[in-house]
Formats: C-alpha cells, sequence, structure tokens
C-alpha cells in the first residue's frame, strides 16, 4: 500500500510540474456581430474582434451600449486562405516605424497592429512575434524564424538598430526601403506584362479564328468547285491542321512550361542562364537594367545608413539586385573592397555600371556621404524606370493594335479574296 501511495504521489507530482512549465493556450480573437441599444435607446450594431462572446459584451457596455446580440461573423463560402503578401510586410513595418518614431513601445505597437488587422494569417505572425519579444527574445531573433516574411536584410538592419539604440529610425528606413522596391518591382513587373499582353491575345486571337472562323468560309468555298487563291488555301490549311493537332500543340506547351518552371525552381544554372537572356531582350532590357542598378542603391543606401559594415552590405545588395549578372557582378566588387581597392574603383573591374553610378559613388566615399549619395542614385534610376515603363505603355497599345489588326485583317482578306473573285470562279 505504502508503495503504491509512494508512486501516485509521484505521478501526482510529475502533472503539476509538468502543468507549471505548460504555457496557458491562448484565446483565438475572432470577428463578431453585433446589435445593441445605446443610451438613447437607438438599435445600433457593429464589428468587434475578441475573444469570445462574453468579451465583446463586457466591452460595449463600457462603452455605455446595451447589447443584445453577439454572435461570431460567418466565414464567406468560397473564401480564399489569407495570404501575406510583400506589400502587406511593407504597410505594417510604416506602421511600427510610425508609433515607435510617436514614442509608443514597440510591444504596445505590435499589439495595436495585431488586434487591428483584418488579415487573419498576418494577426498569427504578429502574435507568434510578439509572444517571443514579451519572453525576452531580442526583436531580430524574433523575426527570424519567419524568414518568407522577414529576410536576411530586415533582420539585419533590425539587430543593428537594436545594438546603436535606435530601432525608430531603423524601422523608419526598413519602412522606406520596402515601399521603393515594392515600387519598383510593380514597374518592372508591368513592363513585362505588356509584351507578354501582346503576344498572349495575339495567338489567341488567331486560335479563335483558325477554330471557329475559317471553317465556317471553308464549308462556303466547297460549294464553288473552283481552286482557291494561293492565301486562301495556305489559311484554310493551316486551319485544318490546327483543328486536327492543336491538343499536341496544347500538350506539348503544357509540358514544356512544366519542365521549365521545375528546372527553374530547382536548378540555380537554369536561372542564372535565363536572367542573362532576359538582361538582352530588345524592349525591356533597358529597363530591368536600371531597376537593378536601383535596387542596389537603394539597399547598399539603407544597410550602410543602419551602421551595418560596407562588406555586409553589398552581401545584402547582391541578393536584392534581383538579377543573377548583377549579383555576381556585386559579390566581385565585395571581394575587390576586402582586398583593398576602394569601391569606385572596384565597381569599374565588372564592366556592370555607367560613369554616372561610378562618380557618384566616388564622391560618396571621398566627402564620407555615400549613403546619401547612393540614395540619390537610387531616386534617378526609380524615375527613369517609370519613365521607361509609361513610355513602353504608349508604345504598346499603338503595337497590339498593329499586331492584332495584321493577323485579323490578314484572316479576313484571305477568306474574302474569293469572294471578290467570285465571277472569275463562277464562270
Amino acid at each position: 500500500m505504502a508503495t503504491a501511495f509512494k508512486a501516485r504521489s509521484s505521478a501526482d507530482e510529475r502533472q503539476r510540474k509538468k502543468s507549471r512549465l505548460q504555457k496557458p493556450t491562448k484565446a483565438e480573437v475572432v470577428d463578431f456581430n453585433w446589435q445593441g441599444r445605446n443610451q438613447k435607446g437607438d438599435k445600433i450594431s457593429g464589428e468587434l474582434r475578441g475573444a469570445s462572446a462574453m468579451a465583446i459584451k463586457a466591452l460595449l457596455r463600457k462603452q455605455g451600449v446595451t447589447p443584445t446580440k453577439v454572435v461570431k461573423k460567418p466565414k464567406p463560402l468560397f473564401a480564399r486562405k489569407a495570404k501575406i503578401r510583400p506589400a502587406d510586410i511593407a504597410v505594417i513595418t510604416r506602421q511600427i516605424a510610425t508609433m515607435l518614431l510617436a514614442g509608443v513601445p514597440l510591444v504596445t505597437a505590435l499589439e495595436m497592429i495585431a488586434n487591428g488587422h483584418e488579415n487573419a494569417a498576418m494577426r498569427k505572425l504578429l502574435g507568434e512575434i510578439l509572444e517571443e519579444i514579451q519572453s525576452g527574445t531580442p526583436v531580430n531573433q524574433a523575426l527570424r524564424p519567419h524568414r518568407l516574411y522577414f529576410d536576411e536584410l530586415y533582420c539585419d538592419l533590425v539587430a543593428a538598430g537594436e545594438q546603436s539604440g535606435t530601432l525608430d529610425q531603423v524601422f523608419d528606413r526598413i519602412a522606406t526601403y520596402r515601399e521603393k522596391s515594392e515600387a519598383l518591382k510593380s514597374k518592372i513587373k508591368k513592363a513585362m506584362f505588356y509584351p507578354a499582353a501582346v503576344v498572349t491575345v495575339a495567338i489567341g486571337v488567331t486560335l479563335l479564328l483558325l477554330l471557329f472562323v475559317v471553317p465556317q468560309f471553308e464549308a462556303i468555298f466547297s460549294d464553288f468547285g473552283a481552286d482557291l487563291p494561293l492565301f486562301t488555301q495556305f489559311v484554310v490549311n493551316l486551319s485544318r491542321f490546327v483543328q486536327s493537332s492543336w491538343y499536341y500543340f496544347f500538350g506539348v506547351a503544357t509540358l514544356l512550361v512544366w519542365a521549365f518552371t521545375r528546372a527553374h525552381r530547382n536548378s540555380q544554372q537554369v536561372r542564372d542562364k535565363v536572367d542573362a537572356a532576359i538582361l538582352k531582350l530588345p524592349v525591356i532590357s533597358p529597363i530591368l537594367h536600371k531597376g537593378a542598378m536601383a535596387k542596389f542603391s537603394r539597399t547598399l543606401a539603407t544597410t550602410f545608413a543602419a551602421g551595418v559594415p560596407l562588406v555586409e552590405g553589398l552581401d545584402a545588395s547582391a541578393g536584392a539586385s534581383g538579377n543573377a549578372v548583377y549579383r555576381h557582378g556585386i559579390l566581385k566588387i565585395k571581394q575587390e573592397v576586402i582586398s583593398g581597392l576602394q569601391m569606385n574603383v572596384a565597381m569599374r573591374t565588372v564592366n556592370l555600371f555607367p560613369d554616372m553610378l561610378i562618380q557618384m559613388v566616388m564622391i560618396g566615399e571621398e566627402s564620407g556621404s555615400l549613403d546619401d549619395m547612393l540614395n540619390k542614385v537610387a531616386n534617378i534610376y526609380e524615375m527613369e524606370v517609370d519613365d521607361a515603363v509609361d513610355g513602353l505603355s504608349t508604345l504598346i497599345e499603338p503595337m497590339l493594335m498593329v499586331v492584332l489588326g495584321t493577323l485579323v485583317g490578314g484572316l479576313v482578306v484571305a477568306m474574302y479574296l474569293p469572294i471578290f473573285q467570285l465571277g472569275n470562279v463562277v464562270g
């Protein structure tokens, strides 16, 4: 009996220790729809976020509202899973920077942003970071497990701000950097979208005509009993070929896209070759070159101003440039700087950067204002990218009309040639 009692007591003691070590589970915060009456007796309603209906009712009573109905907000039937985009990270970074500069403690700022954010995934992310910070973890260490949203550059800048005691200023710099980067990325995507749109629309319209319009005319031509003009016969033969073999083309195209996507995702060599090829495209290559130089300048300026050593800043700039050609060139510059060369001298060895950028870097190094000069260079190239994208948009619209007009007009002419020659054909 004594042995059994002792064993049971030991088990109870282990359970008590385990329960003390376990963290209390945090209640899930959800949205509630509520209805009630204000102090005048008027019916009012709204939405609030809280852990339970009881908590919502208590909050309403504190605000002078008598709740009559509090229910969980129903989820949409076809709701998409909440995602966190890079633009969302830029927004919350700006919010954190604004609150820190206003004197709001970081923990309070994160709590306010998390509670007021409409994206459930963002609320969960900020909640996890907040728990780590409240347990004593440095801010940069609390961010590092979430590499999908806070990259190495972001975490290193925050670490530099913590060490120097200027976390508010660093978050302000990161917010500016992220906003500029997202704006530049959007412009470059827009520049690449227009040519792709022209090609896609042209192919789509041509296939529709060959699959559905030309066969109708072919049925009419078959009653003529005479040879068709060469151009018309070519279009008819092409239409027959597309009708009989479109699924082969579709299958091959799907296979090629799948194989390319897989190779691009798994092979660094393939990604490097694609980056090099993109920089040689005739229409958008100037935009991509300027975009890469703007990213390089902006990233290096941000890291240098935050107190990150130049070599580490070059490392971060290489990854942020967005293109393998520039990444390799910047890494080569880093090695030259490590060996003792000035950065402006090292930049001339890679044959990637124009004289204007190199001269601005040289002036910045000599005057001790490298971050300021690089920011000015980044502003210049970002404006040039903006102007180039606007110019491309203006150019693409008439180009699209010309391409579509040529394709559609050519097919229409081919179909109507026999009708124009109807008298000779009948005769």
